[in-house]
């Protein structure tokens, strides 16, 4: 009785085990990141957003949370304030409200490609090779686990048979504890693999939906550009017609 006790203890052991296995730190993982997003911030706001650069900064950076990433529309907020209360002169656009808007459509296309570049960059994908390659890892583990708890029950059926040749209804009932440890073992192996399938669809889901993303900032980029080329042109055939107007009247007060 007393093996048959160790062989059960041993079974709920293996029960256990598989579920304390994890894919890693989730914390500390994200703090990647979330750094990887503020350096990609950092190194590329000056090339688009000069002269602004420093009050872009800092919109960013009072728009920071907890997590360590900013706040795209707290963000936007601060600096459309500042724009609109501190405007800056721009050889394309001297309408405040027009220029903190395009300011912010920069800073919300900036903090998306940040984002990209932390989960598809060369950190972003390294971390996700690891993530990969310790989901493989847990499943080779519990696949072990498995085969395990089927040696065990093995031997645990020949010791009942052993121990009790005469009791036929016992020897039948801690075989079947055995069997149902042995059967939610197999079950938990079976969830982590459909788990494993969830967290690759899962990932590959995210890797679309960062394309998606990139695609829409390039097309509110290139609506921008296509906006901002329109007001030159419209700024520019305005000039021409004051001065084709100043000049049709200097002419006509000439000749009078």
């Amino acid at each position: 009785m007393q093996k048959t006790t160790f062989f059960t203890l041993t079974l709920s052991c293996l029960l256990v085990l598989p579920a304390m296995a994890q894919l890693g730190k989730v914390w500390t993982e994200f703090q990647l990141y979330s750094v990887d997003m503020q350096n990609y911030l950092r190194q590329n706001l000056s090339e688009t957003l000069r002269p602004l650069e420093i009050r872009s900064q800092t919109a960013l950076n009072n728009s920071t949370g907890e997590l360590n990433i900013p706040n795209p529309v707290e963000a936007g907020k601060s600096l459309r304030q500042d724009l609109f209360f501190n405007p800056t002169t721009d050889k394309f656009e001297n309408n405040p409200v027009v220029q903190s808007n395009a300011v912010t459509n920069e800073i919300n296309r900036l903090i998306t490609r940040s984002s990209i570049e932390s989960f598809m960059g060369r950190e972003g994908q390294i971390r996700l090779k690891s993530q990969l390659q310790n989901t493989e890892i847990i499943l080779d583990n519990i696949e072990d686990f498995s085969q395990q708890s089927d040696n065990i029950f093995n031997q645990i059926a020949n010791t009942l048979t052993s121990l009790y040749p005469t009791e036929p209804l016992k020897q039948a009932l801690e075989g079947d504890q055995a069997n149902l440890q042995l059967q939610a073992i197999k079950i938990q192996q079976e969830q982590a693999r459909i788990s494993s399938a969830n967290l690759a669809q899962t990932i590959q889901t995210n890797q679309s939906l960062q394309y998606s993303n990139l695609n829409l900032a390039s097309i509110s980029q290139q609506m921008d550009e296509m906006n901002r080329s329109r007001r030159v042109d419209s700024a520019t055939e305005t000039a021409r017609l004051i001065r084709t107007t100043a000049q049709i009247d200097l002419f006509g007060r000439e000749e009078n």
